[in-house]
């Protein structure tokens, strides 16, 4: 086997088995299932009939319905009336892509980033009762970490598999290979929208706008967009043209979808109160879609303020049909852990740290 880092600013493959190494967390750690209320305690007889029973008027729920509508254009797109999660108690079965990892051959993969705030700064938080919602009707991963400080080093390692070498949040220019050209030669669709970004390939560094789709006005930070960082992303008028707005989004436009929130919207400026209403404005565009039923949600934060695993313990939610209700994964993790995830549920191979990294896999298991 050949192991070599990819922290330099042209990056290397790493190729062969899956070695432990201390760049990223490894598959040890332990996951605890919280109890789900609706299952734990009752018999196994009684859960037999109760599955029969809700199989049959699902069955007969299904029939009167007719066939699922089909997702609308974006600008049709509204989120529903009630804008709450809804409760999961017991995930469905789900079929793996790669042999081996319980990781589910999802439809689409949504990933939400926002800013700066450790795990105790959020869960339980009074200010953050949509969040909280969140984490009690789905999944949190207890023990996972940001990989540095400041935030840019962040973004690019979950959008390139290392940190490239990138230190700081100034402007770069990366000619490494990254998720997004592993998608589109298995065939598979990416798209970025980053709240209050130009367009047209812009590489402005800030960018003030107005509100966009939710949330509040803000200011675009291309440190925290890693897509536009990539050359073969930016020198290329077709391929940047899927980095846009958030005006436009469309859960059934791309197979991986990343969601950059603007600067108050995330919590790097805004407060956890702001970044709550953010989230519980957005969310129900994706999870209310049907381009959902099959899908899996994730909100991680960047960075936290301590050097716990290199750039602090942060909250990241797991949010899936797939997913039991109350789940607690008490298995360490990072960002390379969520890239990892994304490439085994569609096959396409590791890059660079996350071909040692974990997944979220233990969120998906019965």
């Amino acid at each position: 086997m050949t192991t070599a880092r990819g922290d330099s600013p042209g990056g290397v493959m790493i190729s062969g088995g899956c070695d432990v190494i201390e760049s990223g967390w490894h598959a040890g750690g332990t996951g605890r299932r919280c109890s789900a209320p609706h299952w734990r305690g009752v018999g196994l007889i009684a859960a037999i009939g109760l599955t029969a029973l809700l199989g049959s008027v699902a069955s007969a729920a299904a029939a009167a319905a007719g066939p699922p509508p089909r997702s609308t254009p974006p600008a049709a797109l509204t989120p529903p009336a009630a804008a709450t999660a809804t409760a999961v108690t017991a995930a469905p079965a789900a079929t793996a892509a790669v042999p081996g990892s319980a990781v589910p051959a999802f439809d689409h993969i949504y990933v939400v980033v926002m800013e700066n705030h450790e795990l105790g700064s959020i869960v339980g938080n009074r200010h953050a009762p949509y969040i909280n919602g969140l984490i009690h009707d789905y999944g949190l991963a207890t023990r996972y970490s940001a990989v540095a400080h400041p935030s840019q080093p962040n973004y690019v390692a979950l959008f390139g598999g290392a940190r490239l070498g990138v230190h700081d949040d100034s402007v770069i220019h990366l000619k490494s290979r990254s998720i997004a050209d592993q998608l589109q030669a298995a065939g598979r669709t990416w798209h970025v929208y980053a709240q209050d970004y130009p367009g047209g390939c812009s590489q402005v560094a800030l960018r003030r706008g107005p509100v966009d789709l939710v949330g509040a006005a803000g200011t675009y930070a291309r440190r925290h967009d890693p897509a536009i960082s990539f050359n073969p992303i930016s020198k290329h008028p077709a391929r940047c043209a899927h980095i846009t707005d958030l005006s436009s989004f469309d859960p059934a436009a791309a197979d991986f979808e990343l969601i950059v929130p603007n600067l108050i919207n995330d919590m790097h400026d805004g407060t956890i109160a702001q970044g709550d209403a953010f989230l519980k404005a957005f969310v129900p565009y994706v999870t209310g879609s049907p381009a959902f039923a099959n899908s899996l949600l994730v909100i991680t934060w960047d960075e936290g303020s301590t050097k716990v695993g290199g750039g602090g313990l942060v909250p990241t939610i797991v949010i899936s049909p797939h997913v039991s209700a109350g789940y607690r994964s008490a298995v360490r993790h990072d960002h390379y852990s969520l890239l990892h995830t994304i490439q085994n549920a569609w096959g396409i191979g590791c890059l660079r740290h996350t071909c040692t990294a974990n997944d979220l896999a233990e969120f998906f298991t019965p």
